[in-house]
């Protein structure tokens, strides 16, 4: 009975040790002590085994088989020996023989130790395993229980029996720490080895960042706000995409807190590496302008074929753009998955690209006040249009500049319609303020000075559009109209010679 009692003590000890749940090791144990029945009676003992731990006794009873003849003793009894206990025994019955703990020898003590204690660590590897397989990029917290060659060993503080470390290339090397200091990391995966599963954390994984924000952010335990990228130099800089699931709630002002305390307490942890939020979105072209912040970006172009951003930024946000040693850029890479080419203005000038660097304001309609299509003009004959668009004059542009003779040249152009035109073209080109016949000869001569004045600043503008520079609307709308009067003050001029 003694046996029995501090069996039972070491039961509630595992229990609270281990934290195995009662009925479970109660199974152990019973495993256990059919374990040592079989290396004492055979591996075919049958036997049955009950634990009353309010009594504090363990009883076990042996199950044999009356038969005439005995081929298995470890199951089987004759009907000889079961008769000499109660002669009512039958050949089948089955006979119970009770098993006191003394008849146990040292050897099958042994082999229920090492049956219960296998069992143990059965049952806690898969504990371990079904707690945490589904748990990674959760914030561990623990203490340093040693530092071997590099690694950190870790003692949980909720489950202390788990085998946890901490990698030498899965630290942060501006930290130092020392056996017994409090820690704490991300879990990054779990791995099977020969004694169990280890779980290796992770304190300069993108992970932790996004763990210590979830513990600092209520938003994002709330599932308002999510980081959907992260990317991240240890010790140096991160970059994390957030994005909000509640159009009320801005994503970058929950996770920088009132007066920045949230982002703080991060940066804490991190020992003051630096941190960049910018807001997540689906378009590839402008997540790489935020993703490149603190840097100003004029223009993007994007190539969905290579997975290829150029990005072009004004000369004195180059350098911020890149970051030191090139870091800027390519925490913004990792953070949109997208390959992220840096040119500054002058060097997008100089490869001679079609591309603007300054989008077109956007328009609805076209600007037909500027260059009307031909079928827009009031007082065009549809017959007139038609053979003009033949001759390829499609536009006011396409036929500001052509003379009467022009017009006779084409096919279906009578005299009289090639003077309505000529006078359509006046009217379209000509100022609203008074004309003056008197002048005309005047005009004439101060005008050739002006045309050769013109003509130097419309080529000087022609090298700047080959350059790569969009004029602004109302840049080509004063455009258009210089060139229209250019045409009637040349009009004018042959008309009076």
């Amino acid at each position: 009975m003694a046996a029995s009692v501090e069996i039972l003590t070491a039961i509630r000890e595992l229990t609270n040790s281990k934290q195995i749940d009662r009925a479970e090791l109660h199974g152990l144990l019973e495993d256990g002590i059919n374990a040592a029945l079989a290396k004492k009676h055979g591996p075919t003992v049958q036997a049955e085994v009950s634990i009353d731990e309010n009594k504090g006794a363990i009883r076990i009873v042996l199950l044999k088989t009356v038969v005439e003849e005995v081929t298995d003793a470890a199951s089987q009894i004759s009907l000889e020996e079961a008769r000499f206990e109660d002669s009512e025994f039958q050949v089948g019955d089955q006979m119970e023989i009770p098993v006191d703990f003394a008849e146990f020898g040292r050897t099958a003590v042994q082999a229920a130790k090492q049956r219960i204690i296998q069992r143990v660590r059965e049952g806690e590897r898969s504990k371990i395993r079904d707690e945490f397989s589904s748990r990674v990029g959760d914030l561990l917290s623990g203490e340093v229980q040693q530092i071997e060659r590099g690694k950190l060993v870790i003692m949980l503080n909720k489950f202390r029996e788990a085998e946890a470390i901490i990698p030498y290339r899965e630290q942060n090397h501006r930290e130092h720490f020392h056996q017994g200091d409090p820690i704490r990391a991300v879990l990054k995966r779990v791995e099977e080895t020969p004694k169990g599963p280890r779980l290796v954390l992770s304190r300069a994984d993108a992970l932790f960042v996004k763990a210590l924000f979830k513990l600092e952010v209520p938003e994002i335990q709330q599932n308002l706000v999510e980081i959907r990228a992260s990317a991240r130099e240890v010790g140096s800089r991160t970059k994390i995409a957030v994005f909000s699931r509640d159009d009320s709630v801005d994503p970058v002002g929950a996770c920088v807190g009132l007066k920045g305390s949230r982002v703080q307490a991060v940066v804490n942890e991190l020992g003051g590496e630096r941190i960049d939020i910018v807001p997540w979105s689906a378009d590839p072209e402008r997540f790489a302008k935020l993703a490149l912040a603190p840097a100003r970006v004029a223009r993007v172009f994007s190539d969905p074929a290579t997975k290829t951003i150029q990005a072009i930024v004004d000369e004195d946000q180059l350098s911020l753009a890149i970051g030191r040693n090139g870091q800027n850029v390519r925490l913004a890479s990792e953070l949109t998955e997208w390959k992220i080419e840096l040119y500054s203005s002058r060097e997008w000038m100089e490869r001679g690209t079609d591309q603007p660097i300054f989008a077109p304001l956007p328009t609805d309609e076209p600007v037909s006040g500027v260059n009307p299509r031909l079928v827009d003009i009031e007082g065009m004959q549809p017959a007139t249009v038609a053979v003009l668009e033949d001759a390829g004059y499609k536009t006011l542009d396409d036929i500001i500049d052509l003379e009467r003779e022009d017009f006779l040249r084409l096919p279906g152009i009578a005299p009289e319609e090639a003077d309505r035109l000529m006078a359509i073209i006046n009217e379209l080109t000509t100022d609203e303020a008074p004309e003056v016949p008197e002048a005309a000869e005047a005009a004439v001569k101060t005008t050739e000075a002006d045309a050769e004045a013109s003509s130097e600043m419309a080529s000087e503008g022609g090298s700047a559009a080959a350059g790569g520079i969009a004029a602004a609307p109302d840049v080509v709308a004063d455009t258009g109209a210089k060139k229209g009067i250019e045409g009637k003050k040349g009009t004018e001029g042959k008309k009076t010679e």
